[in-house]
């Protein structure tokens, strides 16, 4: 008995691309946010990035912001460790301000000196 060929050979893919999805002021919330959330500071600075190219590339986030191309590419790159002023005139330029709000107890972490000097550790407070 003879078989055919039943599987199709597999398309290209095609790169997730975030930025193509945030359109407005509350998408780019909820995606920052998100990535705050994870906890992770690393990644703050590649999602800024990531706005950036949706909302006109570095060209336009540095005429928004008044920082030069070279500030706004260094302080976004992945070893980008953004001030305050630069994080708080990136996200004016996105039409977003920073905000504190209480972290729910059962998710509250604190930093408690290791015995033999090892450093800081994280302490859940429950």
């Amino acid at each position: 008995m003879a078989t055919g060929r039943t599987t199709r050979n597999a398309s290209a893919s095609v790169s997730f691309r975030a930025s193509k999805y945030l359109r407005d002021e509350r998408d780019i919330a909820a995606y920052i946010e998100a990535m705050l959330e994870d906890g992770n500071a690393h990644v703050v600075p590649v999602a800024l990035r990531t706005v950036a190219d949706a909302v006109g590339g570095m060209a336009a986030l540095a005429e928004r912001t008044g920082l030069s191309r070279e500030t706004l590419y260094r302080t976004l790159s992945d070893k980008g460790n953004p001030r305050l002023d630069t994080l708080a005139a990136i996200l004016h330029a996105f039409g977003l301000r920073i905000s504190v709000a209480p972290v729910p107890k059962r998710a509250r972490r604190v930093r408690t000196p290791t015995a033999g000097g090892a450093g800081p550790s994280w302490q859940d407070l429950r």
